[in-house]
C-alpha cells in the first residue's frame, strides 16, 4: 500500500479515536478538514521550513491541527470565549478586516483627485534647514566658553573647537519639527532666520550652547499628485476602510442595548 495512503488512514483513525475519546455522548463532533485547509497548512509550513513536508510531517501538521480544533471546540462548550478580552479584540479584528475588504482597492483618478484635493495639507512638504554647529556643554561653563570661542574665531580666525555632541556637528535637511525635537524650540526661533553660510552665536539649546552655520533653507512647497500618488492612494483606502467600518457599526448598533449599573462609582 502506499505510504501516503497508510498515512492518511492513520490520521483518520486518530481523528476517529479522539472523536470518541472527547465527546462520545453527542451525536456530531465532526472534523471536516477542506481540501483549501490543508493546503493552506501545507503552504504555510514550507513557507516556514522551506520545503515540502514529509509524510510524517503531513501527519504531524494535521494532528496538530486536529488537536487544536478540538481544544478550541471544547472551549467554547465551556464557555471559556465569553469573559476573555484577547479573544473578543481578535474576532472584532477579524470581521472588520472582512469589511475592509469589500472596499475596492483601485479609486479611480477623479476619487483620488478629488480626494488630495480635500487634504492637500496632508502632503505639504515642511521647510527644511542644513546647519552645523559647535558645541559646549551646559556642565562646563558653556556661555563663556562659546562667548569667547567665537569672538576669537571672529577676531583672529582662531578654528572653534567645542565638546562632542550625541547627535554629530552637521544635520542636512532637517524640518522645524525635527530641529525643535532635538534642541527645542528656543534654539530653533534663534537660527531659523540667521544670514546664510556665517558662524554666528552662541545660542541656547537644552544641552547647553552652540555656535551655528546656518548652510541652506529649502522652502516649503506642496507636491503634485503624481508625485504623493501611492501616498494618496493608500490614504484614500485607509480612509474609505474606516469609513465603511464606521458605518456598519451605526447600522447595527441600534440593534444592541447597553446596561451599565447605575450605582457603579466611576
Amino acid at each position: 500500500m502506499n505510504l501516503r495512503i497508510l498515512v492518511f488512514f492513520a490520521i483518520g483513525l486518530l481523528i476517529f479515536f479522539l472523536d470518541i475519546g472527547f465527546n462520545a455522548e453527542q451525536d456530531s463532533k465532526d472534523i471536516y478538514i477542506s481540501d483549501q485547509e490543508l493546503t493552506s497548512l501545507l503552504s504555510a509550513w514550507q513557507s516556514q521550513v522551506g520545503r515540502p513536508p514529509s509524510d510524517e510531517e503531513i501527519v504531524s501538521i494535521i494532528n496538530n491541527f486536529v488537536q487544536e480544533e478540538i481544544l478550541y471546540r471544547e472551549a467554547l462548550l465551556l464557555e471559556l470565549d465569553q469573559e476573555d478580552r484577547i479573544i473578543k479584540r481578535r474576532l472584532a479584528q477579524k470581521i472588520t478586516f472582512l469589511k475592509q475588504e469589500t472596499i475596492p482597492d483601485d479609486p479611480s483618478q477623479e476619487e483620488l483627485e478629488n480626494f488630495f484635493e480635500l487634504n492637500k495639507d496632508n502632503y505639504f512638504v515642511p521647510a527644511t534647514y542644513s546647519f552645523s554647529h559647535h558645541y559646549f556643554s551646559k556642565e562646563s561653563n558653556a556661555k563663556e566658553r562659546a562667548a569667547k570661542a567665537f569672538n576669537d574665531n571672529q577676531t583672529n580666525g582662531t578654528e572653534i573647537i567645542g565638546d562632542p555632541f550625541f547627535l554629530g556637528k552637521n544635520f542636512y535637511q532637517n524640518s522645524a519639527n525635527e530641529i525643535k525635537k532635538n534642541f527645542g524650540e528656543l534654539f530653533f526661533s534663534s537660527i531659523e532666520n540667521l544670514s546664510l553660510n556665517e558662524w554666528s552665536g552662541p545660542y541656547e539649546s537644552a544641552f547647553g550652547q552652540h555656535i551655528v552655520l546656518l548652510k541652506e533653507i529649502k522652502s516649503g512647497f506642496s507636491p503634485p499628485l503624481e508625485k504623493v500618488v501611492l501616498k494618496v492612494q493608500q490614504d484614500y483606502l485607509t480612509q474609505a476602510q474606516d469609513k465603511a467600518i464606521a458605518e456598519y457599526i451605526n447600522e447595527i448598533r441600534s440593534q444592541y442595548r447597553v446596561i451599565i449599573n447605575p450605582d457603579y462609582k466611576f
